[in-house]
């Protein structure tokens, strides 16, 4: 039984004003609440949204130096990109007044079955394969979270017969209360956003915060083969474990190259790794668990299988872009951490040109020396990370610093040859030169596009010529 809130009369305030913040605002409105919202930015850099939030009748309080009452709130709802120890924060817990992530308000209006997906890396395309399997074996199904779609604006469509599909950060995860998902899923753990969690464990414990409200009948998926995910096991939850390389007791596993559904003491082939559509090994794994999720949300094998060889893959994650004179052109902007591309370069056998930079994360570079000594034969450097980056890397593989990534995607042009990769894998965050890493990536793909125009077509094949777009994402 969920613990519901009741919004109407309340005094919320909500804090950060990008997608999710917005959301949370004009809901909490839509439930008769109070609502005041603030940002660092001022009115005019907010664009068209202080217009919408004042025509539906929320204050703002706006700019660097806003004054912000806490007198009389009874909620405050963060937006994943406002640090959690903010001192206005901190202050308001002094004081008695809850401080919610968006979803944790959310999951106490949301009807139906919750699957909760987190990890380092995979979130996005397990959570938007899972959703597609579910929809393959016709099962009402909507999906929302740090994927784009704030989990508030699923919860008018939810009814009871629903499984809502939702991505899930640790950036979220920081502040909630009680929520809880019937079917928690923790893909991976690796260094990841230590430029706000102080360290590795920290980062790691707001991870776990995913399954320490679950109850006895729910259910844990968690990665058999990775350590410090082992290491961490919840105790009330059912757990269903997925591996790559040995069998599990109860959930799902590769075996003489098929793939295995095991509950209760049966196991059930659902399909071969051959026909997974999905490059890098890192990508098996993110269909284990999305075969063990959508299974466990009543999925039938047939669908799970159907939808697994029919998934097309998720917009920036080793997405191709173009082949132009027998170079490969592929968008891996959402390789946003070390360990996301190195699983991006091991998915090529070899001769890939690299982009790498932008926004330092607190992480090292040092775990990319291997993989790109194999496996690249030059790494073009761009934003503010590129110096760091060099001097961890010194010696492993040939560097020019591009500095932009227009630069960049000209001198991979120039330096490459018939039959090698170019990959944008930037284990960076975008910050420094872009709204998000959704941005970077269709940056990236517009580049390529016109270098498709300007060689007049000869034997340039395009996948997709998408637009430059802007706008508001929570977290990388």
């Amino acid at each position: 039984m969920k613990l519901g809130f009741d919004l109407e009369g309340k005094r919320v305030l909500v804090v950060g004003l990008a997608r999710t913040g917005v959301a949370a605002a004009l809901f909490c409105v839509g439930y008769g609440a109070k609502v005041t919202a603030t940002d660092i930015k001022p009115e005019d850099e907010l664009g068209e949204v202080a217009g919408k939030l004042g025509t539906a009748g929320v204050a703002l309080a706006l700019g660097p130096n806003a004054p912000v009452d806490l007198n009389g709130i009874d909620l405050i709802v963060v937006s994943p990109g406002v640090a959690a120890k903010l001192p206005l924060l901190e202050k308001a817990r002094s004081q008695g007044i809850p401080v919610w992530s968006e979803i944790e308000l959310a999951w106490r209006f949301l009807r139906g079955k919750l699957i909760a997906i987190t990890g380092s890396n995979g979130k996005t395309t397990t959570t938007s394969l899972v959703a597609h399997i579910l929809k393959t074996a016709n099962i009402p199904t909507l999906v929302g979270g740090n994927i784009g779609t704030p989990l508030l604006v699923c919860v008018e469509s939810s009814l009871d017969s629903t499984v809502t599909v939702a991505e899930i950060s640790s950036f979220q995860l920081e502040t909630i209360e009680a929520f809880r998902p019937e079917i928690g899923v923790l893909l991976n753990l690796t260094p990841d956003h230590l430029d706000r969690h102080e360290s590795f464990g920290q980062y790691a414990a707001a991870k776990m915060r995913m399954f320490e409200n679950q109850l006895e009948r729910d259910f844990a998926i968690l990665n058999a083969d990775d350590p410090e995910v082992t290491r961490r096991m919840p105790s009330r939850p059912h757990i269903n474990w997925f591996s790559r390389k040995k069998r599990v007791a109860q959930g799902c596993f590769v075996a003489d190259g098929q793939i295995v559904f095991r509950i209760e003491g049966s196991e059930n082939p659902v399909l071969r790794i051959e026909e997974i559509p999905l490059k890098g090994e890192h990508n098996v794994e993110n269909v284990l668990a999305a075969c063990t999720a959508a299974s466990l949300a009543g999925a039938d094998a047939d669908s799970i299988a159907t939808g697994v060889k029919t998934f097309q893959g998720v917009e920036h994650r080793l997405e191709f872009v173009a082949e132009l004179n027998g170079v490969a052109f592929y968008n891996d902007s959402k390789a946003t951490n070390v360990d996301a591309t190195v699983k991006a370069i091991e998915a090529f056998p070899g001769s890939v040109i690299v982009i790498l930079g932008g926004k330092d994360k607190g992480t090292g570079y040092a775990e990319l020396r291997e993989p790109l000594r194999q496996r690249a034969r030059l790494v073009l450097l761009i934003g503010a990370a590129g110096e760091k980056i060099a001097a961890q890397l010194e010696g492993a593989v040939p560097m020019e610093h591009a500095g932009t990534i227009g630069r960049a995607v000209e001198l991979a042009a120039e330096r490459a040859r018939a039959g090698d990769v170019v990959l944008l894998a930037p284990a960076c965050a975008s910050f420094d030169q872009f709204e998000n890493y959704e941005h970077r990536g269709r940056v990236f793909k517009e580049l390529v596009a016109r270098l498709k125009r300007e060689s007049g077509g000869g034997t340039a094949r395009l996948a997709a010529e998408i637009p430059l777009e802007k706008g508001a994402r929570d977290a990388t």
